[in-house]
């Protein structure tokens, strides 16, 4: 599927930067950090509901009686 990413100037410089140092196209770079956004996901929704249910413990467990 085609995309059309619009960053800002600096965003630009600075994926050119890092994709230059890594010795790749820009575009690998952005997909690089799609696929690392995408995989990180199923961690921070653990993450957010084992916060969830160790701050709210007390409250969960007065709402299952």
């Amino acid at each position: 599927m085609a995309m059309n990413l619009r960053l800002t100037p600096e965003q630009s410089a600075g994926l050119r930067a890092a994709a230059e140092q890594d010795g790749i196209s820009m575009q690998e770079a952005a997909l690089a950090a799609v696929n690392a956004y995408i995989s990180r996901r199923p961690h921070r929704l653990a993450d957010a509901i084992a916060r969830v249910a160790a701050e709210d413990a007390e409250l969960l467990d007065r709402l299952s009686k």
